[in-house]
């Protein structure tokens, strides 16, 4: 019986958990409750997804109220993955939180954080798991409006900048979601994605149509952080408390790029109006765009938590570039990649968030001798880094190669360059990072460093592992990943 109802408790329990936290008020009981909500969270999502795997499409009509009237939970292979990865992030980062979140924010306050985690984590899934376009836009508020409290709760008052920088443009981003709905609902009188995707050829043609599409796109890729849109992330990542970049930057931007493939491959999948708009082009040129200018300023930054931001932007380039070649290959490049890139910028970050721990600071210059004095650590943010680069044997090889062999199925061979191009400037910034750490002699008053605390250093080479397990053996997650893309493609050509 409570099978049946997985889908609505996937959003339910956690949206629950999030009040008790501010009840209970204590830092342990409230990371008990966090820790266990999560795990309990990741087993529905796995239990989900092989039921979606085996039976097909899971529907799930809300208080018994069919769609398009009520409220549907639709989940097929993509948003079952995306479910996967978020939950299993926040079963890794709980763990790891209890003692970054003791270093880095006020005890008094810690509860506070938990709550937080709750919601973000929430509002994340109920974006991924709602078959309803505005209630997707509501989880979407959940989240944001969580984040942006997360961040700010650190020691550092210009997370309180970076917060608000998030805010204005976060809002913005939804302003424009909002509006494109709006217009979508004035031409076709619903709200349901199934439905949409069903009426939207008959007025394809419209210029509300066409301006809702600009809107949507516009507003998602402000809240995934596409260049150059992406003015929010860098601060963000780099003044927010450790245990929140890395669920940030794991989860957030990945879920509003299944938002943009929902709208792009599902709502509009019916009908050739992306070509005929050459949005496709447009999102091909920024991400190609992202990729070498996110790489390319990386490489000057002097806090490798922003260096590590930085890249993101570059990663989500590849993201998009996937999504734009609208084909197979591309689109499994671009899924694969959400799962592979999840798992190794949340392994950096949590290395960074170790260094944090110890020496309170993530700046390069204080990093010096580091991998002598902290080599777990230093060894895990190396295994990261070459995920990161491409190299064979880790995740992000796999992704990178079916991008290029996206990209060379359509005879773009320019494009496959660019790839291996921009994937070669990773080298030099995280070689930078592998030269203070290993070839300088460290700072005076830094002989007694060791490793962080080993409730920090498991879930940290959990996701290290992963990186290197789904890069060896990747065939579960590239067959979900291309099952999902075929099933998407079928409704655009």
């Amino acid at each position: 019986m409570i099978a049946q109802h997985l889908p609505v408790l996937q959003i339910v329990i956690p949206l629950m958990s999030a009040p008790f936290c501010i009840f209970l008020r204590h830092h342990l009981w409230t990371w008990i409750l966090a820790v266990a909500m999560s795990w309990l969270s990741l087993a529905m999502s796995i239990g989900l997804l092989a039921r979606v795997v085996e039976e097909g499409t899971i529907i799930y009509h809300l208080g018994g109220w069919a769609a398009p009237w009520g409220i549907e939970y639709r989940i097929d292979n993509l948003n079952a993955f995306i479910l996967v990865i978020v939950s299993a992030i926040a079963a890794v980062v709980m763990p790891y939180a209890r003692k970054s979140v003791d270093r880095e924010i006020p005890r008094d306050r810690a509860y506070l954080f938990y709550a937080m985690m709750l919601l973000c984590m929430t509002g994340l899934l109920g974006i991924t798991i709602t078959g309803d376009a505005f209630n997707l836009f509501v989880f979407l508020e959940i989240s944001s409006l969580s984040s942006y409290v997360l961040i700010s709760m650190g020691r550092d008052r210009r997370g309180l900048t970076a917060a608000y920088r998030y805010l204005v443009l976060g809002t913005l981003g939804a302003t424009f979601y909002i509006i494109g709905v709006g217009l979508m609902y004035m031409m076709t009188g619903t709200l349901n994605i199934a439905d949409l995707a069903s009426l939207i050829p008959s007025v394809a043609g419209t210029r509300t149509i066409q301006a809702a599409l600009a809107f949507l796109t516009v507003g998602l890729c402000l809240k995934l952080a596409l260049f150059p849109l992406h003015m929010w992330l860098p601060n963000a990542y780099t003044y927010a408390p450790s245990a929140v970049t890395v669920f940030l930057a794991a989860t957030a931007t990945k879920v509003s790029v299944y938002a943009l493939i929902r709208v792009v491959f599902t709502i509009f999948g019916g009908v050739d109006i992306l070509d005929t708009l050459q949005v496709r082009d447009l999102l091909m040129i920024l991400a190609l765009a992202g990729m070498f200018a996110g790489s390319a300023v990386a490489i000057y930054q002097v806090n490798i938590k922003r260096m590590l931001a930085y890249s993101s932007v570059a990663q989500l380039g590849y993201m998009i570039l996937g999504i734009s070649m609208a084909n197979v290959s591309g689109v499994t490049a671009g899924i694969i990649h959400l799962f592979n890139h999840a798992l190794m910028k949340g392994a950096l970050f949590m290395a960074m968030g170790c260094i944090m721990y110890v020496i309170g600071s993530v700046r390069l210059d204080d990093m010096a001798g580091l991998g002598k004095r902290m080599p777990v650590t230093m060894a895990a943010f190396v295994a990261g880094g070459l995920s990161l680069i491409g190299v064979p044997l880790t995740a992000g090889f796999i992704s990178k190669w079916y991008l290029i062999q996206a990209a060379l199925e359509k005879g773009w061979w320019p494009i496959a360059m660019l790839i291996v191009l921009s994937s070669l400037l990773a080298v030099i910034y995280i070689w930078r990072v592998v030269e203070v750490a290993y070839f300088r002699a460290p700072p005076e008053g830094h002989e007694g460093i060791s490793e962080a605390p080993l409730s920090m250093i498991v879930p940290m080479l959990v996701l290290v592992g992963a990186t290197y397990y789904f890069g060896i053996d990747a065939t579960t997650t590239l067959n979900i990943a291309h099952s999902a893309a075929t099933v998407l493609l079928g409704g655009a050509q």
